[in-house]
């Protein structure tokens, strides 16, 4: 017969489940017990196995480590009028260097008089030690373990920790306000928090009054070291991106089509990776907060535009899927329909319409979906309208739009496809027409993608109509990327009519076709592509491009976006080939390096 547990056992049990989640490490979690039948005192503890855990390492897929926790020397100069010329002596810095530190230091220009604190390297701490008290009194260094980021590219991939970044919080609720949300982004050390920390291990022991131990009176938990993370990123490439787009507005993801792994990502304009942490940063956050430009949005993920004429292939290969056309079909160039900025010979394939990217040609494309009356529907055109409609969205939908592909960030916007009832509303009407819609044809009007999205579009005509979830992550310590990262995805367009579009986007690249300064081909690379120019009511267009390389055997996907930058063909696709042919061959070709150049310089200046 099994005895009753005593009521002072449950009474201890009760109390100290109680005063668990408010116990300090190595401290009682409650007041002595004492046992009625044996005079016994019990005192609950709470011991820390290692109270030292070693945040994980964020490391490129070279295994190059980017982000790691080190000392770092911290200099408190005096809130009281400064000698900025002998600090400058004890530091070895010039005057300008000493001003410019201050400046970058203060939250807002002209805020002297505050406490600043400025980052030294150990050579520059141990002239402080030695040497400050004579020269430069009631200076004050530290020492404090934190995150060090060995590169300033990556920012928006590797972000940073919610606990280094307080300052950063405090000042752009004050800048920013409302956008705040839309600004945070904590990057892969957000997203894999608790991978990155670890776990401390802890003991429960029930100790008498002279420290003897009798039994645990909870579960012990063991410690575990922060994971270190390997990431998919290519340093270099990321690097050699970053200066392609500099000062623009816009955004480059590459990204491997036969794994879904992310090479580089950059949301432009770029800015050091240390910068939204370190604490004699904050007058540059501050710049950077105020910018017009928003250089603090990760436009890759977060921003969703109309994704212009390269988006000609997603409806192309839908209208071979529901038989709206073939390969072969022919339609004339009529201006009368749509205008088109190109003059170019008839487009009397899908191939040629997707070289001259002629715009009255896929107007007549999607047309031929849209107004397309099956026999069960001879007599209700609204009814056909709507079904055609909901029969394209499902799927374009099937690309992973209008919805988040799910990549390893804290924040990821769905873009956004047209249902029959958004066009019912907004027409008010259910009788709108083809013609009232047609800007979807050439990828314009509503529809929104994010840069993530073209990217993966671009990978799934690749990959003839399948894809992994695009991600950042490609290894966890000893272990793979996260396990939904590693099942493939399938649209619902035939593998058949994916291979229809390469042709076409291989000759967007040759001569004739929209992109023909962009070739590769002088280095042996055939790059399959499609060139976007978004049409811009409030100012320039966008330019746009997405393509992959090589045609036949794709390794690298590339999508780019560059706000009010003109032509997709002059101003997107020049960046998105370097990047390609940096990847493939490691080096750019001599006859691009002037071009490369130009593009770096423009970059630096934001034009």
């Amino acid at each position: 017969m099994r005895t009753a547990t005593p009521w002072w056992k449950n009474a201890l049990l009760a109390l100290l489940v109680a005063f668990t989640a408010c116990s300090s490490p190595d401290q009682p979690t409650s007041a002595p017990v004492k046992d009625p039948s044996t005079g016994e005192v019990y005192t609950p503890r709470r011991v820390v196995v290692a109270d030292s855990l070693i945040r994980g390492r964020l490391l490129d897929r070279h295994d190059s480590v980017l982000v790691d926790t080190r000392l770092h020397y911290l200099l408190k100069l005096p809130r009281r009028a400064l000698d900025t010329l002998a600090l400058g002596e004890l530091l070895g810095w010039d005057s300008t260097t000493v001003r410019r530190r201050i400046q970058e230091a203060l939250p807002y220009p002209g805020a002297y008089g505050l406490a600043v604190q400025l980052r030294l390297t150990k050579k520059e701490a141990e002239r402080i030690r030695r040497d400050s008290s004579a020269t430069v009194p009631q200076l004050t260094l530290t020492e404090r373990y934190s995150r060090t980021y060995t590169t300033p590219a990556g920012a928006a991939v590797l972000g940073y920790r919610s606990i280094e970044a307080q300052a950063f919080f405090r000042q752009a609720k004050r800048y920013r306000r409302g956008r705040f949300y839309r600004l945070r982004n904590g990057g892969v050390e957000a997203y894999y928090n608790g991978l990155l920390t670890g776990r401390h291990g802890y003991l429960h022991p029930l100790l008498d009054a002279k420290g003897q131990q009798h039994g645990t009176w909870a579960k012990d938990t063991t410690f575990q070291q922060g994971q270190d993370l390997h990431l998919t990123i290519d340093t270099k490439l990321q690097a050699y991106a970053e200066k392609l787009l500099g000062n623009r507005r816009g955004y480059l993801v590459a990204l491997d089509p036969r794994t879904g792994e992310i090479l580089a990502y950059v949301s432009a304009p770029v800015y050091p990776a240390a910068t939204l942490t370190a604490p004699d940063q904050a007058g540059i956050r501050a710049e950077l907060l105020e910018h017009e430009d928003m250089p603090l949005l990760n436009r890759p993920a977060m921003l969703a535009n109309p994704p212009g004429s390269v988006f000609k292939l997603v409806n192309a290969a839908i209208a071979l899927q529901m038989n709206a056309i073939t390969p072969g079909s022919a339609f004339r160039c009529d201006q009368s329909l749509v205008s088109c900025v190109h003059h170019h010979k008839p487009a009397t394939s899908l191939t040629k319409g997707l070289k001259y990217s002629c715009n009255p040609y896929f107007y007549q494309v999607m047309q031929s979906l849209i107004d397309c009356v099956p026999d069960s529907l001879a007599q209700d055109t609204v009814g056909a309208r709507h079904a055609n409609l909901a029969q394209w969205r499902r799927y374009a939908r099937s690309f992973g739009l209008d919805s988040v592909l799910g990549v390893d960030l804290p924040r990821e916007a769905p873009g956004f496809l047209p249902t029959p009832a958004y066009y019912d509303k907004a027409r008010r009407t259910r009788g709108w027409t083809y013609r009232s819609i047609y800007s979807l044809s050439i990828g314009q009007g509503e529809i929104n993608l994010t840069g993530l999205q073209m990217a993966n579009m671009a990978a799934i005509i690749a990959n003839r109509g399948w894809y992994y979830p695009p991600h950042l992550v490609r290894g966890i310590g000893e272990n793979g990327p996260l396990p939904r990262f590693t099942k493939k995805r399938h649209t619902l367009i035939d593998s058949a009519n994916f291979a229809a579009l390469i042709p076409g986007m291989v000759a967007v690249m040759q001569r004739g076709g929209t992109a023909d300064a962009s070739s590769l081909a002088d280095v042996g690379i055939t790059v399959a592509g499609k060139t976007g120019t978004v049409e811009n009511d409030e100012g320039d267009d966008h330019a746009a491009f997405v393509g992959f390389a090589p045609a036949d055997n794709p390794k690298i996907a590339v999508a780019v976006y560059l706000e009010n930058a003109g032509f997709g063909a002059t101003a997107a696709a020049p960046c998105a080939v370097m990047v390609m042919e940096k990847h493939l061959r490691g080096h750019i070709a001599p006859k691009r390096k002037r071009w490369e150049k130009r593009i770096q310089s423009r970059a630096r200046h934001g034009y």
